[in-house]
């Protein structure tokens, strides 16, 4: 197998696997998300052919955003029983056959089947869960840093792909983008079968920066239930209010990003007058500068409070979500809104993954992160149908905006509950 020689020919240049893993899960992560994204361009495009209004469409995405949330703690489990490189691979079937099938949609039910139900459930079976399971088990030092990057991936992969899905859109119609993705998730399922291995040990390595002798933790039982497993871990880590707070403040932050602004930002400058392309191209320039900002987080992660880091990344996402309708939506204002609301774009996971590896522990981490990244896409859900309805009703988005940016500020108070986490006790040394 490839992965076998690559690993061996990469430690004789001291270089280790598990950034291999990280490069082939980016690539991954990035045309996924693309996948994610995608419907914000096709909104106008649908309501003209098939005259679906906006809150019927937004329905359709309410329902993905939940399902790709509600999927994450089984997809947990799921990595944990079939692997890692089988369950990647199932998900990007999945999702390419849903949206082969859309190409041929006339109804609005196929629309909610399709796009709702089936790409829901095969993004939701990797997510951020795959990157968090990555950083756990590859990586004992830089976790955060692993984390900021391939959650970069995800983010950027959803915003970076618009302004060329929505020129193929204008120019040759909505199904032409929609090929195209097609053809980018064949290129990244190609790369997880060649490259993606499991676990360090499948290689004979230790997780990268981990130079002690002593026994890694056990994996969970490859025979343990999918159902029993993700429930189970529901169950115990529901009884500590860590939790709660994290699923509170990642149900704010999903409402606030992929649910309001990826949803329904590109319909918004229309009803400014701003041209779909250059909408689009404004959501490219947030994902550019969430890459990086996505990325400090994570090295911020690794050295700092991450409880202070999630405060000052919510208050300032709240503050920009208030202030973009009195921007005027001039270049200027709309630059300086992409500019600052793309750095915390969701710079918010690095910390919340750290969190919830030391408070619950790294082999149940991602399932742990996956019930907390449920809360992120129920929150996306219902900002993605609470944003069509007030489009629906008032005839204007701003609504949506102010509330959500409420929230934002409401999350980042309330992070500030979790309590510091107790000094591991340090061993006695032995008399001679």
């Amino acid at each position: 197998m490839i992965s076998n020689w690559l690993a061996a020919s990469l430690a004789r240049r001291n270089i280790h696997y598990g950034w291999v893993m990280v490069g082939v899960t980016f690539l991954a992560g990035l045309i996924s998300a693309g996948t994610v994204g995608a419907p914000g361009v096709f909104i106008v495009p649908l309501q003209k052919e098939f005259g679906w209004s906006t809150a019927e469409i937004s329905s359709a995405l309410s329902i993905r955003f939940i399902l790709f949330g509600l999927m994450a703690p089984f997809a947990a489990a799921l990595l944990n029983r079939y692997g890692l490189r089988n369950v990647t691979l199932a998900a990007q079937l999945i999702v390419v056959s849903g949206l082969l099938a859309s190409l041929a949609m006339t109804h609005v039910w196929q629309l909610m089947l399709l796009w709702g139900v089936v790409i829901g459930i095969g993004t939701g079976m990797t997510a951020l869960v795959l990157g968090a399971t990555i950083a756990a088990r590859w990586f004992a030092a830089r976790r955060g840093l692993v984390v900021g990057i391939l959650t970069a991936s995800v983010a950027t992969g959803q915003l970076a792909f618009l302004p060329l899905l929505a020129t193929l859109t204008e120019r040759y119609g909505w199904r032409v983008a929609l090929a195209l993705v097609c053809v980018a998730l064949g290129v990244a399922a190609f790369a997880v079968l060649m490259l993606m291995r499991d676990r360090p040990s499948d290689l004979g390595l230790r997780p990268f920066g981990d130079e002690g002798t002593a026994p890694l933790p056990a994996p969970p039982p490859a025979n343990a239930p999918i159902m029993a497993a993700a429930l189970g871990t529901l169950r115990d880590s529901a009884k500590s209010r860590v939790f709660w707070i994290l699923f509170a403040t990642f149900f704010v932050c999903g409402a606030s990003t992929n649910g309001l602004v990826q949803v329904h930002l590109i319909p918004m400058c229309l009803d400014y007058g701003i041209p779909q392309v250059q909408a689009a191209s404004l959501l490219a320039a947030m994902g550019i500068f969430d890459f990086f900002g996505t990325i400090i987080s994570g090295w911020l992660s690794d050295r700092y409070d991450n409880r202070y880091l999630l405060c000052w990344y919510y208050g300032l996402r709240g503050l920009s979500l208030v202030w973009l309708p009195f921007s005027d939506f001039s270049f200027y204002g709309l630059s300086l809104f992409a500019m600052f609301y793309g750095l915390d774009w969701i710079a918010t996971v690095p910390p919340t993954v750290r969190l919830t590896a030391q408070r619950f522990g790294a082999e149940r981490a991602n399932m742990v992160f996956g019930w907390i990244f449920a809360g992120h896409q129920l929150g996306a859900g219902v900002a993605a149908f609470g944003g069509g309805l007030s489009r629906t009703l008032y005839a204007s988005y701003l609504p949506a905006f102010f509330i959500a940016g409420a929230l934002c500020v409401f999350a980042s108070v309330i992070v500030l509950a979790i309590s510091r986490p107790e000094p591991q006790p340090q061993a006695k040394p032995v008399a001679a």
